[in-house]
């Protein structure tokens, strides 16, 4: 990873992150979390706690995964999901999102035109809804509908086309690199949270080709840039940005000269945000099967990351049924990152 260590002073790395979840599924939700999953309890990751806590522009989503969103919003609903793009960028070609886009020749005017309509018909029938509730959640979603439709702010921050030829060379040819560009420019137009996924990393066969002809490159230049253009921009010091999967992988190598699930061991990467750079935390032992010393758990990274945002991860909400739920119930912040 030549481009990252160019850059390591600007991102911390913790090692010997550690939990005992070895199914895709339960690790990510642990990751996305902070909290062990429960089977009657579905925890909201941290798109969906940042939505909750923080306001975006108007005419701008909250957050935003691309292409697909990595953990649901769970018991905070559905109101905190983020818009997932659905598709990645190319670099070069204009990027639109499905229904941030005008079709069929409809123009901004004609939006209007029946916001407006709806809005007169909403007022006729005003206090004869049997759900006000409900209503007044539908009421919500379609102003900022609307509010994001007719923005041409909106959809200019989408299209990384419109960035220099330079810059989108930076973050590489492939579209994981793009839409690390793409996470830069929104986050530029003022969207709180964005998600980037990037996969092929269950090598359970053929590992280490895998690794350097495929995933590292495309790893490196993308994220690289990332924080490089973020600091160019002067957003990295207000911008919390982690890297992490679901676990780590055996230290031994199986029959397929592939590597197996191992959440003993692990790493995550954090920077930005406030967050002290140039520094790796904790240490995994010298056969990479578990941390050397105290482990890094998946809530104590939550906590760090929620600090680093100015959220307070030991806050309160309530469940469908009442029930008090603490955002990160059993983490703490990691001292050496601040």
């Amino acid at each position: 990873l030549p481009k990252l260590a160019q850059c390591a002073d600007k991102y911390a790395v913790l090692r010997g992150v550690s939990h005992t979840l070895a199914a895709h599924n339960l690790g990510k939700m642990y990751m996305n979390t902070g909290s062990r999953p429960l089977p009657s309890l579905v925890y909201p990751g941290y798109s969906a706690v940042v939505s909750q806590e923080m306001t975006a522009p108007a005419d701008m989503p909250k957050t935003v995964a691309v292409p697909k969103p990595t953990h649901p919003s769970g018991f905070l609903g559905v109101a905190h999901s983020p818009l997932s793009t659905g598709a990645t960028p190319r670099k070069g070609a204009a990027f639109t999102v499905r229904g941030m886009s005008l079709r069929g020749g409809t123009t901004t005017v004609d939006v209007e035109r029946r916001h407006n309509l709806l809005a007169d018909v909403d007022a006729k029938f005003r206090g004869f809804e049997s759900d006000l509730e409900t209503v007044g959640g539908l009421d919500r979603f379609s102003q900022q509908a609307y509010d994001i439709i007719s923005s041409k702010r909106a959809r200019e921050a989408f299209d990384v086309s419109r960035e220099s030829a330079a810059v989108q060379d930076a973050f590489g040819e492939d579209t994981f690199g793009q839409s690390c560009l793409l996470a830069v420019r929104l986050i530029e137009a003022g969207v709180k949270f964005v998600t980037v996924e990037i996969g092929g990393w269950d090598t359970h066969q053929d590992n280490f080709n895998r690794l350097k002809d495929v995933n590292l490159p495309k790893l490196d230049t993308g994220v690289s840039a990332l924080f490089n253009e973020l600091h160019a921009r002067g957003l990295l010091d207000s911008t919390s940005v982690m890297m992490t999967g679901e676990f780590g992988r055996t230290p031994k190598i199986n029959a397929r000269t592939g590597r197996d699930h191992w959440p003993r061991a692990m790493f995550v990467l954090l920077g930005g945000g406030g967050m002290r750079g140039g520094q790796a935390i904790g240490a995994s032992d010298d056969k990479g099967q578990g941390p050397a010393a105290e482990a890094i758990t998946p809530d104590n990274v939550a906590a760090s990351f929620y600090r680093s945002l100015g959220i307070d991860h030991t806050k309160e909400y309530h469940s469908n049924t009442g029930r008090p739920i603490t955002i990160v119930r059993n983490g703490q912040p990691i001292q050496q990152l601040f």
